[in-house]
């Protein structure tokens, strides 16, 4: 059961509302927007060396997870965003893989990347598993700084 990670460029991928209805019965609202940006064309994660990831197990959406351009630092940044990963899916090493590949990507642009983990307590405690910092700023719980 290997997980697939695939840099989406022209279309959402199937199952994609499938995650937007558990994201929100969790509460979180990034997977509707995610959707709801794509549509109007609002963001695409195609402009400003963005990019955004699915994670496959067996060939079924597990996670989604996309990077952009962090305006809300006084340094070049990257921002984690739009992350979520299917609660059936999580522990098993899909949400390291899916933010290892919005890292890397992130980390070829610039040597900071932020994110916001309020959507969950646990949110915040993989993101410092990943080795960023959390910090108090107003839009951004957690930094990382490539060293």
């Amino acid at each position: 059961m290997a997980v697939q990670i695939e840099h989406l460029h022209d279309a959402l991928p199937a199952g994609i509302h499938a995650l937007a209805t558990a994201s929100r019965a969790e509460g979180m609202r990034n997977i509707s927007l995610l959707v709801e940006q794509w549509q109007s064309g609002a963001q695409r994660f195609d402009q400003h060396n963005a990019a955004l990831f699915a994670a496959f197990r067996d060939g079924e959406l597990a996670g989604i997870g996309g990077i952009t351009r962090e305006d809300g630092l006084d340094e070049p940044a990257m921002r984690v965003r739009r992350f979520y990963v299917l609660p059936q899916f999580r522990r098993t090493g899909i949400a390291t893989a899916l933010a290892k590949a919005c890292m890397a990507h992130g980390l070829r642009i610039c040597p900071t990347l932020t994110c916001n983990a309020q959507a969950s307590d646990a949110a915040g405690v993989f993101w410092e598993a990943m080795g960023f910092e959390a910090v108090e700023l107003p839009t951004i719980t957690h930094v990382f700084r490539r060293r």
